[in-house]
């Protein structure tokens, strides 16, 4: 007994020492570089590994034994030892790209290395795809925020648009496109990618599901040794060991999900009965009941489509969404120059104390229209699987963004010289 134990023990002291000479090494190769170790999906990472199997597992590759013959036995301090040993392993290989491959005739989806014209072809499938839903939400966001909280002079209108700019600027821009879009598994989003992302680093599933090939599928960037590995570590711990956060985690994802659900329910009814509600100006014939026969009809065509998948679908609906976007920008342009552009104070977010401070309880109810104006806003995480992080965040920044703060500031422009045309702000403040 004492000459296995003390066999185990020489094993993890010479595994020990070799692994600390090898990160002495790299480590001064690489303050030689000016740099510190980064490790991606694409090189070698730190994990935890049971030091005693991977002896073993030498020991039967060489085709040796232990001294007696026999693999040595460890007794429980070894093993604690042997559990909390963090090595590095080899350059990884995603689990899904192999299983992709393996696919007869099936082709991987290298977003990176791609032409400039297929780069065109994937903004417009974005477009499509990613930002109907809150690239129609001019049509309607005001209409409903005056009819909780009606307009009695300039500064509610101001008001009302400082909640809106800020709105557009926190939910989309601040949370989505720069924070929660890099919180993504392996290229996949929604809530269900965060929860399996969560439950493969962290024993905090309710149900088994932690598959081996799991345990080798990392997308983040991750210094090592650092703080933020000491911060996971501890917070892993603290929700494995905790039985009421595994089930608080639980029900929030099924909250979250079933708030995506009946978002693709509402929003569609929502943005084409104020899409059709435009005939109503335009045609005197055009009733209310017209208006929600027709919207009807376009719901059933739009759904038909599906079925012939996100690519086609996209490319259809593509180049409609950047005419949509040009034009409403070019709208906004238009009214700021002809109306007020002294509605460019409302990026001033004291308008928003002052409209609060005004209309008291009717401000709440408006705020609750307000966020109609981010509506859609999930889709740029949930339908992050068609395309690539940084193709939605250049597509939002760069035209979506700019085209609805435009379209907005129009809007109001026109309803400081019109406060009777607040029922039907998008398609009254049109030239």
């Amino acid at each position: 007994m004492f000459s296995r134990s003390h066999t185990a023990q020489k094993f993890l002291l010479e595994r020990s020492s070799k692994s600390l000479r090898v990160l002495m090494a790299e480590e001064g190769s690489e303050k030689e570089n000016g740099g510190s170790a980064s490790m991606d999906s694409m090189e070698s990472r730190w994990v935890y590994e049971d030091v005693w199997e991977s002896e073993i597992d030498d020991r039967l590759a060489d085709g040796g034994a232990t001294e007696e013959g026999n693999f040595p036995r460890m007794d429980s301090d070894d093993e604690d030892i042997a559990e909390q040993k963090l090595i590095r392993t080899g350059p990884h290989i995603d689990s899904f790209d192999v299983e992709v491959l393996e696919v007869p005739g099936a082709q991987r989806n290298d977003i990176e290395d791609v032409t400039m014209g297929r780069r065109l072809i994937l903004a417009f499938q974005t477009l499509g795809v990613v930002f109907g839903d809150v690239g129609t939400s001019p049509l309607y966001t005001f209409s409903v925020m005056f009819s909780k909280a009606p307009v009695s002079g300039n500064e509610d209108i101001l008001g009302a648009l400082s909640l809106v700019l800020y709105t557009l600027i926190l939910f989309p821009l601040i949370k989505y496109v720069l924070i929660v879009l890099w919180a993504n598994d392996n290229g996949e989003g929604g809530t269900f990618a965060l929860y399996s992302l969560i439950c493969r680093h962290a024993k905090v599933s309710l149900l088994p599901n932690r598959l081996p090939s799991d345990t080798r599928i990392f997308s983040f960037r991750l210094k090592v040794p650092s703080p933020e590995l000491e911060r996971s570590l501890k917070l892993m711990e603290r929700l494995e060991a905790s039985l009421f956060l595994k089930k608080l985690i639980l029900m929030l994802v099924l909250a979250a999900t079933s708030m995506v659900i009946a978002g693709g329910v509402v929003t569609p009814a929502m943005s084409v009965i104020s899409a059709v509600d435009g005939l109503k100006i335009g045609v005197s014939g055009i009733k209310q009941d017209h208006v929600v026969m027709i919207s009807v009809a376009f719901l059933i065509i739009l759904f038909s489509v599906q079925k012939y998948g996100t690519s086609k679908v996209g490319l259809v609906v593509g180049p409609a969404l950047f005419i949509w976007f040009c034009s409403l920008g070019g709208i906004g342009i238009y009214n700021l120059l002809k109306y007020d552009t002294m509605v460019l104070r409302a990026f001033n977010p004291v308008h928003i104390y002052y409209f609060f401070k005004r209309n008291s309880t009717k401000a709440w109810y408006s705020l609750g229209g307000c966020l109609l104006c981010a509506t859609g806003s999930e889709a740029m995480f949930a339908d992050l699987c068609y395309f690539s992080v940084r193709s939605v965040q250049l597509t939002f920044m760069f035209l979506v963004l700019p085209c609805l703060l435009l379209g907005y500031l129009g809007q109001a422009a026109y309803l400081m010289e019109n406060h009777a045309d607040t029922t039907q702000a998008f398609f009254s403040s049109i030239p």
